[in-house]
């Protein structure tokens, strides 16, 4: 009985376990990397929410952003436009197409880059925009809400008693 008693002792007294401290050398504790990991994205979103929180956009911000928003309803607009001259005016329709047809290839590779381009940086400023309102409302809910006014919703009694218990 000593002996046993002493081997399990040594295995699982002193508030510790070797076995799980020994299994933590080659796995990691999936509950510890998960408490790091939300911890981790709880601090990254505070901290991108902290950078642009003070962000105001003045008079020629607004301005500059209703021409960025020109282009697309132009290019629209456009397109239909030519469509209307083409039954309209055929005659004039056909000289722009000749036209058209004169330009050298590496000038529409180069128009296309540009509209790629410019519709690329609208897509990626237009992302960032939501990314960052997204940021700040996390930012505001995480400051505005109480540890105790959370509420749990769960169909697991034993999940409630602990929540209860532990806070």
């Amino acid at each position: 009985m000593g002996l046993i008693t002493g081997v399990m002792g040594f295995l699982f007294g002193d508030g510790r376990n070797v076995i799980t401290d020994t299994a933590e050398v080659f796995r990691e504790n999936a509950e510890g990397g998960a408490a790091r990991a939300a911890n981790a994205k709880s601090e990254s979103l505070q901290q991108f929410a902290a950078e642009f929180a003070h962000a105001r956009r003045g008079l020629f911000d607004r301005f500059v952003d209703g021409l960025n928003r020109l282009p697309r309803p132009m290019l629209a607009l456009g397109t239909i436009w030519m469509f209307i001259a083409a039954m309209r005016w055929p005659d004039e329709f056909i000289r722009g197409m000749e036209g058209l047809a004169l330009v050298p290839e590496p000038l529409w590779w180069l128009m296309g880059a540009i509209v790629s381009f410019y519709f690329g940086a609208r897509h990626q400023a237009k992302e960032q925009d939501f990314q960052r309102a997204v940021a700040s409302t996390i930012a505001a809910v995480q400051a505005s809400k109480a540890p105790e006014s959370v509420p749990v919703f769960s169909d697991n009694p034993a999940l409630d008693d602990w929540q209860a218990r532990n806070g």
